[in-house]
């Protein structure tokens, strides 16, 4: 049986499988986007897929904490954007 890969959402704190998540990164050159494939290269964090964990990673700031930069609010759109077309 092959092992899958978890791991932990920022806003909630639980454990999901990898492909079950958003990654966001902050890649090299400083700019920050959302990971499909999981392959770019930079700093990344994990957040469930789920309006709850958004709205806690923006109101919280958990994001701009863990990547060490301020995330625009296109980003959190984007996000949700993406949980209502799935």
């Amino acid at each position: 049986m092959k092992k899958i890969p978890m791991r932990q959402c920022l806003a909630t704190n639980q454990s999901f499988p990898k492909k079950e998540m958003f990654r966001i990164v902050r890649t090299p050159e400083g700019t920050i986007c959302v990971d499909d494939k999981g392959k770019i290269n930079g700093h990344g964090a994990y957040l469930s897929k789920s309006k709850e964990a958004i709205e806690i990673a923006k109101k919280k700031k958990v994001l701009d904490k863990k990547l060490e930069v301020p995330i625009p609010n296109e980003i959190y759109e984007e996000l949700i954007q993406r949980l209502e077309n799935k």
